[in-house]
């Protein structure tokens, strides 16, 4: 912890790589330092804010309520400067139980009071705190409530919690998990039929115990179940209770027992207690760098697995195409609406007197969603947006509408949103405390202006006159501030951009968010923001003709001219001789502009048939192509039928877009 050595040497060199030549200068050093809390020399420790002149002792920093950050560079703060817990809004009016000790406490971060970063219910003592880290070690320390370990362990290093690099205490202590070895042998049906008692176990018998297939914690002898052999299923009264009542009772008699190999959707699975079997150091840090892997995951497999919650069951929306927004609006607010349900879609027009429905493609409509979510005025910014402040929508639950529908829209397949700004997917996954915005993430012309000419004052006076000519503006924000040197100019323009980007829409952010969380979207996120991070704040790439070709499957017995006709036109549209884009081939196909993170269901694919012109099945993601005599004729026909469907779709929709 102390300020004035580093380590030069490596790990095996003087002491754990501090050389003994530089041990001694601190010593030199320190002693001419006294401690301001002791008055004592040798403090070698001082607070890394700068401009502030404080040095202490390590034990005087702690009786003081110094934090000391066991990460990073080892940094120190003083009691005037140290980090804190920023509270937004705070609704518990009544103490709430640590969660760890379960001792009652005030739920106000203090020094003394942590909350965690992962749960907004879940507070601790530092003591608390402190010993579990101790005790669990970096492999086993996260949050009591959720079990999250990566946002938790780095906001507690933040706030000066020392997570040693260890096995946890539990996995160190002799025999600890010897009764994980042991089978359960007992006979629990309400009658046993065996005189020599409900414990006695004969392998090969009908007098040999059967577990539960299900929980593994009741048991049977095989008579006493009037099972013919051991191979037979057997669910205890509780387990089977619960089967019946999900109404997968039969499905469930086919399960094989628990030690088969696991299934795709044991990633579904919450993570396993820290009772595991005894592993060495070494095997503990080999399985967390495995487990590490898991931040690099693939955004396709990501949402596959969110599609896991999808149900069979489906939920038909009606939906206007020249009224995207109301429609779904309407239909997700439906009390019988499911997110977790089958989505049908069928397209109506509300100036059809007879009522007629078409059925409808998800993908398009999720698409055509987006777009108008994009386009919304719940957003501001060009191409990277935030969240603005919109009254009246915050009004009407709108935000929260918004990232229902995003989450809705990712799990059932549909587009990367790819709008966001690295500024709000980041206060999404890290919090807005942690997040600091920049100039480019403000939409408002005359608030960049202010922030620029305050950047850019030369000196102290010309900073002042700023100020003053801002006064009421600064004032109405909170951002008014005593200026005694022209650097604090740098902290002004801070503290507008943090006022203007986050804490303005505080309020439209926390609905977001919330809504976000709908089929456990959010919580993805902030467990692989990496892989999310690439949907959500930048656009898909571009089509090629490779990706197209790869794209569709060719169904069999298809003209093969046809087929080198199709070839043939693909490169042509790469190539700018078409009218059309490869992102128009792309809609008239399937109805969406880009290949959403999952991919298509079902799989685009191409069928050749005798007729002028290229007909597009977005609901199966057909596209049939036309048969003709020469490729001039092909690419004239393709080109037409493209343009022409897609003009006049949009001019079905551009007015709602407009509004």
């Amino acid at each position: 912890m102390s300020s004035g050595i580093w380590q030069r040497g490596k790990e095996e060199e003087g002491v754990y790589g501090f050389l003994i030549e530089d041990i001694r200068k601190e010593v030199t050093r320190a002693s001419k330092l006294k401690c301001c809390i002791c008055k004592k020399t040798g403090a070698s420790i001082g607070c890394v804010t700068p401009r502030c002149k404080r040095s202490y002792h390590f034990p005087c920093g702690l009786q003081r309520e110094c934090i000391f950050q066991f990460t990073g560079n080892f940094a120190s703060f003083c009691w005037n400067h140290r980090p804190v817990q920023i509270i937004t809004s705070n609704n518990y009016r009544d103490s709430l139980p640590c969660t760890i000790c379960l001792e009652f406490i005030e739920p106000i971060p203090t020094y003394s009071i942590l909350r965690s970063p992962c749960c907004k219910n879940a507070w601790f003592h530092r003591d608390c705190l402190q010993v579990q880290a101790i005790n669990a070690g970096v492999f086993f320390f996260r949050c009591t409530v959720c079990n999250n370990s990566d946002i938790f362990q780095k906001e507690m290093l933040r706030m000066g919690i020392h997570i040693p690099e260890k096995d946890a205490s539990w996995e160190l202590e002799e025999n600890a998990y010897q009764e994980l070895l042991q089978h359960y042998e007992h006979c629990d049906v309400r009658r046993c039929r065996c005189k020599e008692g409900r414990d006695y176990n004969v392998p090969d018998s009908k007098w040999e115990i059967k577990r539960c297939q299900c929980c593994g914690s009741r048991g049977t002898h095989l008579a006493c179940s009037s099972l013919q052999s051991w191979e037979q299923n057997w669910e205890c009264l509780e387990c089977r209770g619960i089967l019946y009542n999900s109404g997968d009772f039969q499905k469930a008699k086919k399960h094989t027992l628990p030690n088969t190999n696991v299934g795709i959707t044991d990633c579904l699975l919450e993570e396993s207690s820290p009772k595991l079997p005894r592993q060495s150091p070494g095997a503990q840090r080999e399985d967390l760098l495995r487990q590490g892997s898991k931040f690099r995951r693939d955004i396709s497999t990501l949402i596959i697995e969110l599609g896991f919650q999808i149900k069979k069951k489906a939920k038909r929306l009606f939906i206007n195409k020249a009224n995207i927004w109301n429609s779904a609006l309407d239909g997700f607010r439906n009390q019988n609406f499911n997110p977790s349900y089958t989505i049908e879609i069928a397209y109506v027009n509300e100036n059809d007197h007879f009522g007629k429905e078409q059925p409808g493609s998800k993908q398009e409509f999720l698409s055509l969603l987006m777009q108008q979510l994009e386009n919304s005025p719940l957003f501001e910014g060009s191409l990277s947006k935030n969240l603005s402040l919109n009254s009246q929508a915050l009004k009407e639950n709108l935000y929260y509408e918004a990232g229902k529908m995003l989450a809705i829209s990712l799990v059932h397949g549909g587009p990367s949103p790819g709008f966001f700004s690295k500024t709000l997917f980041n206060c999404l996954v890290y919090g807005p405390e942690s997040t600091q915005p920049i100039l480019d993430d403000v939409s408002d012309f005359d608030v960049a202006q202010i922030i620029i000419r305050i950047n850019t004052a030369a000196t102290v006076a010309d900073l002042n006159s700023l100020i003053n000519e801002y006064y009421n503006y600064l004032e109405l924000i909170g951002c008014l501030r005593l200026i005694t040197s022209l650097s604090d100019k740098y902290m002004l323009a801070k503290d507008i951009l943090v006022y203007h980007v986050i804490k303005r829409v505080q309020a439209p952010f926390e609905s977001f968010k919330q809504g976000l969380r709908t089929l456990g979207v959010l919580e993805k996120i902030q467990t692989y923001p990496e892989a999310f991070c690439n949907i959500f704040c930048h656009k898909p790439e571009n089509l090629s003709t490779k990706i197209l070709s790869d794209l569709f499957t060719v169904h069999t017995l298809s003209d093969v001219q046809a087929l080198g006709f199709w070839n043939s036109y693909l490169q042509a549209v790469e190539d700018g001789k078409s009218t059309v884009t490869m992102e128009d081939i792309l809609i008239f196909a399937t109805g969406c502009s880009s290949i959403p993170p999952a991919g298509f269901i079902p799989t685009p694919s191409i069928e050749c048939l005798h007729m002028d012109f290229p007909v597009g099945n977005k609901c199966n993601n057909c596209l049939a192509l036309p048969i003709t005599s020469t490729y001039k004729e092909f690419q004239e026909n393709m080109d037409f039928a493209i343009k022409n469907t897609l003009r006049l779709e949009k001019e079905e929709n551009s007015h709602f877009i407009g509004h």
